[in-house]
């Protein structure tokens, strides 16, 4: 297991991490669904389709109803997700136990805090406002942001790049073997979360440096005195 004594900074993965957010990706889809005359999906299939972007999930949606997909009707689709989950996401997306306040801890204790998300990018700004942590962060990537999505490290090289640190000094947190791996990729150390998301498989199999069931418990393996102080 990897020692942490020198972490400057932390990033987080957005769905499955830090939010609940398959009620109203589920939604949506539904919504979506509805519109274009075709089968529905249930939430817990949304659950194991989250983390890879919009277009892979509504690829998934495609394949898992047995619908071809022509180009015409991924545009088609794109659309009338984005007009859905654009009313939706406010209401149906909640925070999971402790996030707020221990997002709260770190931000007081002056660590950098980076959000690394494949959810597209227009959705971030109302939705991390809504959840009220939007002022946490010092630094938002979305679907867009950046050249590659996770696993691909890119995202996480400008997240270093941004704040001007080595890869043993930021802390990746993630509940997806996307996650993971995109930190394995860029040398940085990991932190997984039992209760997201990870298309049905468990996030031990991705050998992250730590393995937490409560997301509070990031405080416990941060460099002291930062995370115990009161300031």
């Amino acid at each position: 297991m990897r020692k942490l004594d020198d972490i400057q900074a932390l990033a987080f993965d957005l769905d499955g991490t830090l939010v609940d957010s398959v009620p109203g990706l589920a939604l949506a889809i539904q919504l979506m669904l509805a519109d274009l005359k075709l089968p529905t999906v249930t939430n817990e299939q949304v659950k194991n389709w989250v983390g890879n972007g919009l277009d892979v999930m509504l690829e998934r949606v495609f394949t898992a109803i047995k619908v071809e997909q022509s180009p015409q009707l991924l545009v088609d689709a794109k659309n009338l997700f984005n007009k859905h989950y654009d009313k939706v996401i406010d209401a149906e997306t909640k925070l999971f136990p402790n996030v707020k306040e221990t997002l709260k801890i770190l931000h007081e204790n002056h660590y950098p805090l980076a959000l690394v998300t494949n959810k597209p990018a227009q959705f971030l700004p109302t939705l991390l406002t809504s959840l009220g942590i939007k002022d946490y962060f010092s630094l938002v990537l979305g679907g867009g942001d950046v050249i590659k999505l996770k696993p691909h490290p890119a995202p996480l090289y400008q997240v270093l790049a941004t704040f001007g640190l080595f890869n043993d000094q930021l802390l990746f947190v993630g509940d997806s073997k996307n996650d993971i791996s995109a930190a394995k990729n860029a040398n940085c150390p990991t932190v997984a979360l039992s209760y997201g998301y990870n298309y049905g498989i468990s996030i031990a199999t991705s050998e992250p440096d730590f393995l937490f069931d409560d997301f509070k418990d990031i405080l416990t393996i941060l460099p002291q005195p930062k995370a115990d102080a009161k300031k």
